[in-house]
């Protein structure tokens, strides 16, 4: 995922602001940041592949792995979280970008 890609479609679709982003991305590798949805849940669905959804909450760290196709978690609304994987993974991501913030892994 591109580092830039909120900051363009923010530009492109004002902040987001009552929009839904539709995503799909292909990766191989845990993510390199986390991110937060602040104006409601988002859906991540696995195509292919594998992954594990890490959610920071207030009582720790809670991983979620997603291993066959249609597996899915919804993410609650202001929770930090991030992705883990070393297969290649195709992911469906329907998210309400109002408001995401990004912050470097830990």
């Amino acid at each position: 995922m591109s580092t830039s890609l909120y900051q363009d479609l923010n530009l492109r679709f004002n902040d987001f602001k009552q929009h839904n982003l539709v995503a799909l991305h292909h990766f191989d590798s845990d993510w390199q940041s986390w991110e937060i949805h602040p104006h409601g849940e988002e859906m991540v669905m696995l195509l292919e592949g594998e992954i594990t959804v890490v959610l920071k909450t207030p009582s720790g760290e809670q991983s979620q792995k997603l291993s066959s196709a249609g597996d899915y978690v919804v993410i609650p609304r202001n929770t930090w979280h991030t992705a883990r994987t070393n297969t290649l993974a195709n992911v469906l991501f329907i998210t309400p970008g109002e408001g995401t913030q990004h912050k470097a892994g830990e």
